[in-house]
């Protein structure tokens, strides 16, 4: 690969990065808000995964991520800013990360097959459910009184089960198709 060409490569996946970045963000934007707020957030980050691949779609989301932490109204609600991140559901905003790393490393480990992809993404979000359920009864105790991990599951966790095996299925439905568009290698 001449120079050039690296370049224009770099370039290609900085623009791409940036894009599910901005993606994440207006998926935060549609939100119904409850104890842990209803977004699209995960389908951001499921597509950012299945279009760009483990390391460019972890780093899309580590983009998004910093965006809120420096104070870029990135998150739900239009939101942004570390003390987001401090308060009882910003363990689901770091637990993204986590979901993306599990999926780039089960993509290195597996290949970018279409069964290896859709298992990722269901082992990612229940460690992003893990995480920041963990991180929910943590902030929750120390604010207001310690909560039993029933509770804490059946206000973070069971009533997204089904949306989000949706966005799941949707992101998957839409990987591939917007990889061969954007010609991400």
């Amino acid at each position: 690969m001449t120079t050039m060409a690296a370049e224009k490569s770099k370039t290609y996946d900085m623009v791409h990065i940036a894009v599910f970045a901005v993606l994440m963000a207006i998926c935060s934007w549609i939100s119904i808000p409850t104890a842990v707020p209803f977004t699209l957030q995960t389908f951001g980050v499921f597509l950012a995964i299945g279009v760009l691949g483990g390391k460019r779609g972890s780093l899309a989301v580590l983009v998004y991520i910093l965006l809120g932490v420096i104070g870029v109204p990135v998150f739900a609600g239009f939101t942004g800013g570390i003390g987001i991140l401090l308060r009882n559901t910003g363990g689901y905003i770091i637990g993204f990360l986590f979901s993306a790393l599990v999926m780039w490393a089960m993509e290195a480990l597996f290949g970018k097959k279409t069964w290896v992809l859709a298992l990722s993404m269901v082992v990612g979000l229940a460690v992003c459910y893990t995480f920041g359920t963990a991180w929910f009864m943590m902030v929750y105790a120390k604010d207001a009184g310690a909560i039993g991990v029933a509770t804490a599951l059946g206000w973070c966790v069971f009533p997204f089960v089904i949306p989000d095996l949706i966005k799941i299925a949707l992101a998957m439905a839409l990987s591939k198709r917007m990889a061969a568009m954007m010609k991400v290698q």
